[in-house]
């Protein structure tokens, strides 16, 4: 049985009154729900095997439970090519990109290997 999609509103882990940011922040802390916006962020729209394939070791149930959530969320959405961001999730990658820079410097900071 599925979880409902945390949507601003609805209860969600760490809000019970579903303060926006904390509807956000659940639905990306599933797991693969990060991953998958990023091979997402090009121009193709996968189809669903060759975003499986891409993800690596993500299950066919738990890809496509994440796949509704993230459609059901309007930040993904099914084309005829296959799976494409929508516009609010081209915007969320976008918005995301400060945060990879943060982290990259707090890597740096910790002498992580992974410094780029």
């Amino acid at each position: 049985m599925s979880r409902p999609t945390p949507l601003p509103g609805r209860p969600v882990r760490g809000s019970e009154s579903g303060r926006p940011v904390m509807a956000l922040l659940d639905l990306l802390g599933h797991r693969w729900t990060l991953r998958i916006i990023w091979e997402l962020r090009g121009e193709d729209a996968p189809t669903f095997r060759e975003l499986q394939r891409r993800c690596g070791q993500v299950s066919s149930s738990v890809l496509a439970d994440r796949l509704r959530e993230l459609n059901e969320a309007s930040i993904v959405e099914r084309t005829d090519a296959g799976y494409a961001l929508t516009a609010m999730g081209r915007e969320l990658l976008e918005q995301l990109r400060p945060l990879d820079a943060w982290a990259r410097r707090w890597a740096k900071e910790h002498d992580h290997p992974l410094k780029r």
